[in-house]
């Protein structure tokens, strides 16, 4: 990066069920920009840009958010990349602070959800023109198409073929929705707070084969927001107490990898995620061994052994293992997804990236309450969307 870039605010609102709460998006990001601005101690006045995600609102719906901030006539991107929009909304924010073209950016993410799985009802017809469609077909030449949700089926199909492959059993996969479960609890902004024992996890609905219900991200409403900021607006503003630096930024889109193998695990974004990691990696001069907390994207309990495995925190098909001797819970090598996650934090997919890297900063200012990890220096976000994109953050507390 050519200027250091620090996170200096983070809100977000409580991630609810939708149709909970009688609140439209633009309540949300306001409430969540209102929350980051106030973390960061400055009026909106001082913000020069605003980049805005979403994905279930109509075009300009980052405009109608941001004027209930202010109406200061700024530039407004809006952002929509799937479910890595919000971290893409953060990407670009960071960009504009490491280039030199402003000061001080704000990243906000929103979503406004229906009930219910993402694409339910629909069949491969429906498909055929989707921006997805090149992905989903990869994974029907192999495994069909059945009347399960789309995502939890090309999630689910994965994880079959890392069992096949690699031997990880149903156990471990549902170890991971304990963990995240045990995790939300302790988090008062999580769509879901309640403790499931493995043989619970187990025992839920079944959505997609091995995926029970409590292996699955919900459907959320929700908002989240961060400040970014160069070291000039931080030193200007005493912020020095609030700054959390980005060491490493990086997003990697999906490349000939991702189909060439005709495998589910390749087309949902292991090969992407494993080279924006190392991009990341070579930026910040950190390594997966320096870091102590993790937010990682796991929309279903596979994707986050898909990541342990991207991210380098294990050879390809140990991630089982890993989950299983309680390395990336609390008292572990590594505390991941100490928020919940998606699987229990829940998921409003604009939100989703900036919510991750909120979580981060609280936990390297030493401020995540029940949740804390104990010592935690440098924080890693990997937030990822099919159609695709992955974003891998690195922050580190100075």
């Amino acid at each position: 990066m050519s200027q250091k870039v620090y996170l200096v605010g983070v809100g977000m609102t409580n991630f609810e069920k939708p149709e909970s709460r009688d609140w439209q998006y633009w309540d949300m990001a306001r409430e969540a920009g209102t929350a980051a601005l106030g973390d960061a101690g400055i009026g909106y006045a001082l913000v020069e840009q605003a980049c805005v995600g979403y994905c279930y609102q109509q075009s300009t719906a980052g405009q109608r958010a941001v004027y209930e901030l202010g109406l200061t006539g700024i530039p407004v991107y809006n952002v929509n990349n799937n479910c890595a929009t919000g971290s893409s909304a953060l990407m670009m924010a960071v960009q504009f602070v490491a280039g030199g073209a402003n000061d001080c950016v704000l990243a906000l993410g929103f979503e406004k959800m229906s009930r219910g799985a993402l694409g339910a009802g629909k069949g491969a017809a429906d498909f055929a023109v989707s921006p997805l469609a090149r992905h989903y077909g990869v994974m029907a030449a192999r495994h069909g198409f059945a009347a399960t949700p789309p995502t939890a089926q090309i999630f689910g199909n994965a994880a079959r073929e890392h069992m096949d492959r690699y031997g990880t059993t149903v156990e471990q996969l549902a170890l991971v929705a304990v963990k995240n479960h045990r995790h939300s609890v302790d988090n008062p902004r999580a769509q879901f707070r309640d403790e499931y024992t493995l043989d619970q996890v187990l025992a839920a609905k079944t959505i997609h084969e091995p995926l029970t219900k409590l292996q699955c991200s919900p459907t959320s409403d929700g908002a989240a927001a961060v400040v970014v900021a160069s070291e000039r607006f931080v030193l200007e503003h005493g912020l020095e107490g609030k700054a959390v630096e980005v060491m490493g930024q990086a997003m990697v889109t999906d490349t000939e990898e991702s189909f060439a193998s005709g495998s589910s695990i390749d087309v949902v974004g292991r090969p992407m995620s494993r080279a924006a990691a190392q991009a990341v990696y070579r930026q910040s001069g950190l390594g997966i061994e320096d870091v102590d907390v993790i937010e990682l994207h796991d929309c279903f309990s596979v994707n986050e052994l898909l990541s342990y495995e991207a991210l380098g925190m294990c050879a390809d098909g140990e991630s089982g293992k890993l989950v299983a001797e309680g390395a990336t819970g609390h008292g572990g090598r590594w505390v991941v997804n100490p928020s919940g996650g998606l699987i229990s934090k829940g998921h409003p997919l604009g939100a989703t990236g900036l919510a991750q890297c909120a979580e981060l900063v609280w936990q390297l200012r030493g401020e995540a309450d029940r949740r804390q990890v104990t010592g935690a220096r440098v924080g890693l976000a990997h937030n990822i969307g099919l159609g695709g994109a992955v974003v891998v953050t690195m922050l580190r507390r100075s």
